[in-house]
């Protein structure tokens, strides 16, 4: 059984131990670790999900002629990893004018890593929000071809919805799947005051490997809309919802939270 619970509402001073759900930051100065000095905490970094690649010969079963599209449509840093992955392997050179379409700023930004970043052919939503995305892509969308990268097991039907009821032009492109993570171990061996999810996945994960899961007070934190939306399917209380004005990232809202918690003691 999960050793999650608190037994009533977890304050700054409960909190000394958070589950960050993704792989620890591999440079020391994020903003992660600045918080654990800050509130003497002691974060914990372990991945829910793992990803996947769907190789290139399985990929062509799909009969998508990636270069004929003009605008491609990112919700993660995985999207961007594995599209680029796949033109590499599948040879297929990506031209200047493709314009990129992006839930938040910082998966945006991770473009970087690929491309020549220039704003008139990168864009994204205003406040991380689907609703923020499509206002970009709908001022657009009648002159691009979009490709929107995704799991296979994980495709956002509220994107996909939206797409086809505003008639854009588009196509699925599965390029990688998420498997749920083993977390059996680290939520048995010790005990969480808050647990930040980033990705639909990740909740699913949590309750692949604790069907029975109850939250008991255990301070619940969210990035982004899906995540948001599949956690409060599942039935769960969120107390920090990412990313929103004043708090871009999961580590700046974990801060707003701990510092408004202090003001209550």
């Amino acid at each position: 059984m999960a050793k999650t619970g608190t037994k009533n509402s977890t304050t700054a001073k409960a909190a000394k131990r958070i589950l960050i759900s993704q792989a620890r930051p591999e440079s020391e100065k994020s903003p992660y670790f600045d918080l654990e000095r800050k509130y003497n905490l002691e974060l914990v970094f372990h991945p829910f999900i793992k990803i996947e690649g769907i190789p290139a010969r399985e990929f062509r079963k799909q009969k998508i002629d990636i270069i004929s599209y003009t605008g491609v449509v990112f919700t993660s840093r995985h999207a961007i990893d594995h599209f680029f992955r796949m033109c590499d392997e599948m040879k297929v050179t990506i031209s200047q004018d493709t314009k990129y379409f992006c839930i938040t700023e910082a998966v945006a930004l991770y473009l970087q890593k690929f491309i020549l970043y220039r704003k008139r052919k990168v864009f994204y939503g205003a406040d991380g929000s689907n609703k923020s995305m499509f206002d970009v892509i709908n001022k657009h969308k009648e002159n691009e071809k979009f490709l929107y990268i995704c799991s296979e097991n994980q495709q956002d039907n509220d994107i996909v919805s939206w797409l086809k009821n505003n008639k854009c032009e588009f196509q699925l492109a599965f390029m990688y799947r998420t498997i749920s993570n083993d977390i059996i171990e680290i939520m048995e061996a010790r005990s969480f005051d808050v647990i930040c999810f980033f990705t639909p996945s990740g909740v699913k994960s949590l309750f692949d490997n604790f069907p029975k899961f109850k939250q008991n007070g255990t301070v619940v934190g969210s990035f982004g809309t899906n995540t948001s939306k599949a956690l409060e399917e599942a039935g769960l209380k969120l107390d920090i919802k990412a990313p929103a004005p004043q708090m871009p990232s999961m580590a700046a809202a974990l801060d707003l939270f701990l510092a408004a918690a202090l003001k209550k003691k």
